[in-house]
């Protein structure tokens, strides 16, 4: 049967344009291609001007499907032969070995030797999108009449190129706003209906302060005791900026693993180490446009106080397995609960740093030094707790309560607050609430440790007691609603770490 050169190119178009999946594409095409020429492997190729650089995207061999993303150093030559003008043409290569691009390639493919090979330059509309390559074992395995009928093929496989390649970046777009979308309502749901209970009382010089520096871009450090409420406040600074549109990204620094910190900060590329399977962007990529909250930054250890001065100053990032530098638009908010001016003197917070975050401190002052805010704060957490325990009415105070209330100096300031009056609504769901433990002996008045007339206790003998006595509230739960790492205020996983220092089990011991 003579060949129509009319009907390979019907067949080889549907082929190449019957999916929108690049990989089946190109195996459809490299199937049927290779009943009309020697044909051993099928690899895409882009040139990366930022890196100088050669991408192979997809790989397609007999022995079965790769898809890479292989990057291959190309030398001044190599790079040459890139740049040339958008002409459409095919290469016989007859001896790889010498040409300045596919004996880069050799080495990377495991390409064998000898080989002969076709290279295709894929040209839509005068604007190259990259190569085609086709590899044969063997020497002189290509002829004129090979390449004129790969030649043939250009249009198609540059346009169902384009198209699948758009596509893919739609998708990526979409999954990108996706995840951006969910990781945002995840960090909204602890934002959404915070009011600042006190504005009007003992924060309102707290308020004055926000509301001066909230419009403008300078940085701010917060300051203050845990649980008074920083993450609240740097709430209010973002909603009360002209970023108040754009993201709003937390990043507590205690909470984050050492081995992780690079990579929830700045992101990773695929590959970049074991697991990393797919590219992650960090905090700060998701902060663009926004504001990022850096709660707790004394936290941070001293290699990543350096890198985090880069972003603040310079305003880029690099993903962990990059080389590319991605310009970030943030506005910086960062708290502390310790003494940074020691922290510098002692040599464990960089001087440079602290310089950079510390151009507006604000203070805030712990719940003891405010009473006046008790009553606000007490019928606030009232009316949210009786929505989340699902109460039917509002529990009331007992007599001497509010008293009892006004009294204790609330070491774990509001956070402790919260979880005092969330206890005391389960024990009393019908009321009244009486709050008559918190002069009791169960650890909550820190004062009654110092009045001992026993030896000291360490500070870690003292977290023993205290943390075996919340789980024994908490049933042996430690996450989740009424679990001990709520009660206490602090992350699940940053409680088991401090558990398994201090060797305090969990778990069934504590459930009878």
């Amino acid at each position: 049967m003579d060949f129509n050169e009319n009907e390979f190119f019907r067949n080889m178009t549907l082929r190449i344009c019957g999916s929108l999946d690049l990989e089946t594409a190109m195996r459809r095409s490299f199937d049927f291609l290779g009943n009309f020429m020697p044909l051993d492997m099928m690899s895409l190729h882009f040139y990366d001007e930022a890196i100088g650089a050669m991408r192979t995207t997809i790989r397609i061999s007999r022995l079965g499907n790769t898809t890479h993303d292989v990057i291959t150093p190309l030398d001044d030559e190599g790079r040459a032969v890139f740049a040339e003008a958008g002409i459409p043409n095919v290469r016989i290569i007859q001896k790889p070995e010498s040409d300045p691009v596919v004996k880069k390639i050799i080495p990377f493919l495991n390409l064998p030797k000898p080989l002969s090979a076709l290279v295709m330059r894929l040209v839509i509309e005068g604007r190259r999108i990259g190569s085609l390559l086709l590899t044969a074992e063997g020497p002189d395995r290509y002829s004129w009449k090979h390449a004129h009928l790969f030649s043939s093929l250009n249009e198609p496989f540059a346009i169902a190129i384009s198209n699948a390649l758009a596509y893919a970046e739609v998708i990526r777009l979409k999954d990108m706003i996706y995840d951006d979308n969910k990781y945002l309502r995840k960090e909204l749901m602890g934002l959404t209906g915070e009011e600042i209970i006190g504005a009007d009382l003992g924060l309102r010089s707290v308020m004055d302060g926000i509301r001066k520096v909230a419009p403008l871009e300078s940085p701010v450090l917060l300051l203050g005791e845990t649980g008074v409420g920083k993450s609240v406040l740097a709430g209010a600074i973002h909603r009360l900026s002209a970023r108040n549109k754009g993201p709003f990204i937390t990043v507590s620094s205690g909470a984050i693993p050492e081995t992780l910190i690079d990579s929830e900060l700045f992101g990773h590329e695929k590959g970049a180490f074991t697991g990393a399977v797919e590219q992650k962007r960090g905090r700060f990529e998701r902060a663009n446009g926004g504001t990022i909250f850096l709660d707790e930054i004394g936290e941070l250890p001293l290699p990543d106080q350096v890198r985090m001065l880069r972003v603040i100053q310079e305003k880029v990032i690099e993903r962990v397995g990059g080389s590319k530098l991605i310009p970030v638009d943030i506005r910086i908010i960062a708290a502390t609960h310790r003494n940074l001016d020691e922290m510098v003197s002692s040599g464990k917070f960089r001087q440079d740093l602290f310089f950079r975050i510390n151009v507006f401190p604000i203070y805030i002052p712990p719940l003891r030094e405010r009473k006046e805010d008790i009553p606000s704060l007490v019928f606030y957490f009232m009316e949210k707790k009786a929505k989340e325990l699902k109460l039917p009415v509002l529990p009331e105070l007992a007599d001497g309560a509010k008293t009892r209330l006004l009294k204790y100096d609330w070491p774990g300031n509001v956070r402790e607050l919260e979880n005092v009056i969330e206890h005391e609504m389960i024990l009393n769901r019908k009321g009244p609430l009486t709050f008559n433990n918190l002069s009791g002996d169960e650890g909550r008045k820190v004062a009654s440790i110092s009045d001992l007339s026993v030896k000291p206790i360490t500070f870690d003998e003292m977290s023993v007691h205290h943390v075996t006595r919340v789980l024994r509230e908490a049933k042996g739960k430690v996450e989740g609603a009424n679990g001990a790492a709520e009660m206490l205020g602090v992350n699940p996983s940053t409680l088991r770490s401090r558990m398994k220092k201090l060797g305090i089990q969990y778990g069934r011991k504590y459930r009878n």
